[in-house]
């Protein structure tokens, strides 16, 4: 079916009729030139002036009421209104909060048989992981030093995904601030129902920065409703050879597993501990599992706009209308 999105537009369909409520201006007196004879003239002419205009339009005022009305109805614009589909919704509003600071830059992930860094890792894992949340809302928190929300709860995948991808360390600063990142999150998912507020967060390093610890941010995420699931992002200890000998590398000292994992057991979350990129998916496997709350179904009807059809009438009425009355005419005397 039709529908215009902007109705009340139509109401300009009868101006034109006010013009036949002015008082019409009286013609001026035209100085006639009379000829006694018109006989030298009767053969300059090359008979009705009418055939040397085959597109003179013989009823301009019905044309130009054509092209008004058309021009109306293309400024209320119309719209096509498909059959009602039925959004799969599970009810889940999920915020992903992602650490982009200085350390997520390491690359000392393997994927594909390469090495990449932690923040790429995290981009490809976390891609697919928003791909598969049908029927979920999704938002975006990206935190180093400073936390601030990317992307709104949105049923659109594709966007989120995208603003994941385009994420770059040091974006936010260098410093970690996972305690104002929770806070964002309580503040972003306030006013949804309680039932269904999650937050995933992950970090590879430890609280450097922020108005708000942690722990607190927790405690204050649990009076609210929200459920927080931590991922501790590092690899884990290897042997390196360097000039020196045969070293130890262990990246996860940075890493506050023991703040994490309170923060996910005070919300009622779980804290999981991601080594490498295998690991990594299996995280976002289990989470993916989690038992979606039941909601109202919702109704969406898909549109197509229509209003460029009129105003393409309308102003190819208008030009013929124009050319119709500039165009000189071949006359047979004066």
């Amino acid at each position: 079916m039709i529908e215009f999105q902007w109705p009340w537009l139509l109401l300009a369909a009868p101006l034109p009729l006010l013009l036949l409520l002015l008082p019409r201006a009286r013609p001026a007196e035209q100085a006639a030139l009379r000829l006694p004879d018109l006989t030298p003239f009767a053969n300059r002419g090359n008979g009705d002036p009418r055939r040397h205009h085959p597109l003179r339009i013989r009823s301009p005022l019905l044309i130009g009421l054509l092209a008004w009305l058309l021009l109306v109805g293309a400024a209320a614009r119309p719209v096509w209104l498909g059959e009602a589909l039925a959004l799969p919704v599970s009810g889940r509003d999920l915020l992903l909060a992602v650490d982009i600071s200085g350390s997520m830059q390491i690359g000392d992930f393997i994927f594909a048989g390469r090495q990449v860094s932690r923040l790429a890792a995290t981009q490809q894992v976390a891609g697919e992981f928003i791909d598969r949340r049908v029927g979920d809302r999704l938002g975006l928190i990206l935190f180093g030093r400073e936390a601030y929300l990317q992307t709104p709860l949105t049923f659109d995948r594709k966007t989120v995904h995208q603003m994941l991808d385009e994420a770059a360390v040091g974006l936010a600063g260098k410093d970690t601030a996972i305690g104002d990142a929770i806070g964002l999150a309580i503040k972003r998912l306030a006013n949804e129902p309680q039932e269904s507020r999650v937050l995933v967060l992950l970090t590879d390093g430890a609280n450097t920065a922020g108005e708000v610890m942690p722990v607190r941010a927790a405690q204050l995420a649990a009076a609210e409703g929200v459920t927080i699931h931590t991922i501790g992002l590092s690899p884990g200890a290897r042997l390196v050879r360097s000039p020196f000998g045969i070293q130890r590398i262990d990246p996860s000292s940075d890493l506050d597993e023991k703040t994490l994992r309170t923060i996910a057991e005070t919300t009622g979350g779980r804290y999981f501990r991601a080594r490498d990129r295998a690991e990594l998916m299996e995280i976002y496997q289990v989470i993916d599992q989690l038992e979606p709350v039941a909601k109202e179904q919702q109704m969406f009807r898909p549109q197509r706009s229509l209003y460029l059809w009129p105003l393409a009438a309308a102003l190819l009425l208008a030009t013929l209308l124009l050319w119709g009355q500039t165009r000189p005419r071949r006359a047979g005397g004066l």
